[in-house]
């Protein structure tokens, strides 16, 4: 085993036991080996086979990206950002999942390679990927150096439609049997793999897709093999206004019904509850559900604040006891940006600049994700824990003057200070350069994965358009 030592960090965000909580600690050393943290205070006296100086550094634990979809996202760059319904609530996400996905294997694998770089330059060490299996994706997660928790999705439906207002669901319980069958496989390959970094996460994609049994019968799968459960919930009001139609319930009272919510479960979104101003419903039970039954959330800002969505809010749930974590649900795939995010959003919602603060925020990009996975090795740096470590540089421009640099971090710098990640005390991140993968190469596939992707747009499409017509360029082209 060799020893890694980070020698006088100018500043460490380190776990403190008897706090409870994140602190500041200056001008310490900090030293892993194999896969685990073995010091971390002043003055390390033992031998070292490698020393890093610390002095221009912040080091934080690797953060944690509870929920995202690397297989496609990457593709909707110049497509999504802009795309929503004003008839479907502002959501594209029905419309875009009907015309414009994945054609084929080479395109999921050049987008989650590219994402795969993105997140781990943004300081992201542990990852849940909800995507649908397909080859070669255990050994690319394997590759690229990150912790990864696959998350295979399956269901009994599937979203289509035949206007622009009104969504409807192709039943096919065999079919989401199978998916779930094939989830199970994938996650027993993940945990067989010799690197000894993936897991899995039993995920049925959404609530609204997925039929009473097969959402009992994951949960009873998650709980007996020790795993997390997620699932999509309450990320549409078309969703929310579909599942009260089918069951005079909200999605989450359904999932309380069903017994699905508790500790291991993490909800996807969970961002249109009863008392969100969009539902204004008759009830205003779901956050105390949440919160009550230790049920942990997803929280994505990115793609509801494109659609004009936001949660009300970051600090409610807190304080009503719900375990909240982050994840990057599209492009960009920078969790510290979603971070940043979560933190303004938050203020405005409630109309309070005390209602959320950064160290909340880092909570849940840290041990809040590290406890939805029923990890407790993870997000926190302390002798024992997994060395999973992001080193920023303090010399950054973006980060001076860096009088608080975890709000330097968020705020200005992100992922440009970052310069070196470990996992699992490898180094997969030097220089601010990736390793294990190759993100320009992936990026070229990525742009001709999308065009194979547009060109089938009108066979999938309900008016048969194309994807300029769907989706059209910012600005016109001039002959």
């Amino acid at each position: 085993m060799t020893t890694t030592l980070i020698k006088n960090a100018a500043w460490v965000i380190a776990w403190d036991e008897r706090l409870g909580r994140q602190v500041y600690r200056r001008g310490v050393d900090l030293a892993f080996g194999g896969d685990r943290i073995l010091f971390l205070g002043r003055d390390f006296a033992g031998a070292a086979d490698r020393v890093i100086d610390g002095s221009a550094r912040l080091v934080l634990p690797g953060l944690i990206n509870i929920h995202s979809h690397p297989e496609h996202e990457p593709l909707y760059r110049g497509i999504r950002e802009e795309h929503g319904l004003p008839s479907m609530h502002m959501t594209g996400l029905y419309e875009r999942s009907q015309a414009l996905s994945a054609t084929d294997d080479e395109a999921r694998a050049a987008s989650a390679e590219f994402a795969y770089c993105e997140l781990l330059l943004s300081g992201v060490t542990s990852l849940v990927d909800i995507s649908p299996p397909w080859p070669g994706w255990v050994d690319l997660f394997a590759k690229s150096g990150l912790r990864g928790f696959l998350a295979p999705g399956y269901a009994s439906a599937r979203w289509y439609l035949e206007d622009d207002h009104e969504l409807h669901y192709a039943w096919d319980e065999a079919r989401g049997r199978a998916g779930f069958a094939a989830a199970l496989a994938t996650i027993d390959a993940a945990l067989a793999d010799p690197c000894g970094r993936l897991s899995g996460v039993v995920s049925p994609m959404q609530i609204d897709t997925c039929t009473a049994d097969l959402l009992r019968d994951s949960r009873a799968a998650a709980k007996e093999r020790g795993l997390p459960f997620t699932t999509h919930v309450a990320q549409s009001v078309s969703e929310v206004r579909e599942m009260i139609r089918r069951n005079g319930q909200t999605p989450v009272q359904w999932a309380q019904a069903l017994g699905l919510l508790g500790p291991g479960t993490i909800l996807g979104h969970a961002l249109f509850l009863d008392h969100h101003s969009w539902i204004r419903g008759w009830t205003n039970t779901d956050l105390a559900m949440l919160g009550d039954s230790g049920t942990a959330v997803a929280h994505c800002p990115t793609p509801f604040a494109r659609y004009g969505h936001v949660l009300e809010n970051f600090g409610d749930y807190l304080r009503a006891g719900v375990t909240m974590g982050l994840g990057t649900d599209c492009s960009p795939h920078n969790l510290v940006e979603e971070m940043r995010k979560a933190t303004v959003l938050a203020h405005v919602a409630a109309r309070d600049i005390t209602s959320v603060a950064t160290a909340d925020v880092f909570h849940a990009a840290t041990e809040g994700g590290a406890s939805a996975l029923l990890r407790d090795d993870l997000g926190r740096l302390a002798p024992g824990k997994k060395a999973d470590i992001v080193l920023v540089d303090l010399a950054c421009p973006q980060m001076q003057p860096a009088r608080d640099p975890l709000r330097s971090f968020v705020y200005h710098a992100a992922d440009r200070a970052v310069r070196e990640v470990f996992v699992d005390g490898r180094q997969v991140v030097a220089d601010g350069r990736v390793l294990m993968l190759d993100q320009e190469r992936a990026g070229s596939r990525l742009r001709a994965a999308q065009q194979r992707m547009e060109a089938a747009a009108p066979g999938r499409d309900y008016r048969g358009r194309s994807a300029a017509e769907i989706t059209p360029l910012s600005l016109p082209v001039a002959k």
